[in-house]
């Protein structure tokens, strides 16, 4: 009787028959694919870049002269001064964006109201979807009628600075363009530092405010030291954009607004990649060659700031773990 009562052992399923460990192996090589799809076409990229350019890397200068935006100038001559107002132009959008998106990410994550906060989250975000186009027309039709008063009297008060020399000095417009600029990339540098902001452990900003401190000695003991490395991170992401931007600084520069550095030589020059897009239609053979090698140096530019910034936050958090 107590043998015919004795529950027939249940055989244990194999665990990798399991539906969790198949969608486990899947998951994996999947990612492990799209990242390496993303190796595959960053090395494509460079290569085309690399191949394509190689002309005009090799090129005597005889060969230059017979292009016509080239004519009596090399390679490097070329290049600089573009490379030059590519990094000021972004400059100065980062100088303008981050401080205004660190207060904004502030506002919404530790001042304003829940529903102020979401309207404005929604409100930010959507500034992202603008097209690059609208804000170049914006910035040509109304920002840059704006400012001429203000770069009149810097032309007046500061013309012995070669920068600021004359009404059309590269001021007004490399200005115009990194202020445009700013405006674009402070979606993307808020949203991210937003969201950093908010996952601060709330025990770090009770322990401080129990301790009495302020809001402001709060987030400056608490929040700051934990979203460091997300506020580079974030910065580097609009850098990202600002350098890679076209249509904007074309259609700001380009009528009748063009650089002309000093420093470097006599001439009128955009950043890389309004550049190319001015003069891509038009070019072939070694002409277009330089326009490739142009956009491999910004190209490696991209690269070498996203490669910075890495280094500099895994620094940081080496620091963080030490401490």
């Amino acid at each position: 009787m107590a043998a015919a009562m004795t529950p027939t052992p249940v055989r244990p399923s194999r665990l990798s028959s399991a539906p969790g460990r198949v969608g486990n192996k899947v998951f994996a090589g999947v990612s492990t694919g799209s990242g390496l799809v993303i190796l595959v076409i960053l090395a494509a990229v460079a290569g085309f870049l690399l191949v394509r350019s190689w002309p005009a890397i090799t090129a005597a200068q005889a060969d230059y002269d017979a292009i016509g935006f080239m004519r009596g100038e090399s390679l490097a001559s070329y290049i600089a001064p573009l490379i030059f107002g590519t990094l000021l132009s972004s400059v100065i959008a980062l100088l303008f964006a981050v401080p205004l998106s660190i207060a904004i990410g502030l506002f919404i994550s530790h001042y304003a109201p829940r529903r102020m906060a979401q309207g404005l989250g929604y409100l930010v975000d959507l500034l992202a979807a603008i097209p690059s186009v609208v804000y170049g027309m914006w910035g040509m039709t109304w920002l840059v009628p704006q400012l001429n008063p203000l770069f009149a009297w810097t032309g007046s008060a500061l013309g012995f600075i070669p920068l600021f020399q004359g009404f059309q000095a590269p001021a007004k417009n490399i200005m115009s363009a990194g202020i445009v600029l700013a405006v674009m990339i402070l979606p993307i540098i808020t949203a991210t530092i937003r969201e950093v902001f908010l996952q601060t452990p709330r025990l770090h900003e009770e322990a401080s405010l129990a301790l009495g401190a302020t809001r402001w000695e709060m987030i400056r003991q608490a929040v700051f030291p934990f979203g460091r490395s997300g506020m580079i991170s974030a910065s580097m992401l609009g850098l990202g954009r600002a350098l890679g931007e076209t249509m904007a600084v074309l259609m700001i520069l380009s009528p009748g607004f063009l650089i002309n550095f000093y420093l470097l030589q006599p001439g009128q020059h955009q950043t890389i990649a309004a550049n190319i897009a001015n003069q891509f239609p038009e070019a072939s053979g070694l002409g277009a060659d330089v326009l490739i090698a142009t956009g491999l140096a910004l190209f490696t530019i991209t690269f070498a700031v996203n490669l910075l910034a890495r280094w500099v936050i895994a620094r940081r958090a080496e620091f963080s773990g030490a401490n």
